[in-house]
């Protein structure tokens, strides 16, 4: 089930916006590969999207 913008898993409710719209865009491609398990895919894709918006300059609380 792809995520969206308004429905997306509880764990990431409380992310900071930049970081939660790109941890569903990098979920939504882990789970189109169908390799990772979903709470797997979160955590992964949370983790990544925190990192990304570090990089490139938007705020992350």
């Amino acid at each position: 089930m792809p995520w969206t913008k308004k429905e997306y898993p509880n764990a990431m409710k409380n992310l900071p916006v930049a970081v939660r719209h790109k941890a569903i865009e990098i979920a939504n491609a882990i789970l189109e590969e169908g390799k990772l398990e979903e709470g797997i895919t979160i955590a992964t894709a949370i983790s990544i999207a925190k990192e990304w918006v570090a990089e490139h300059g938007k705020k992350s609380k």
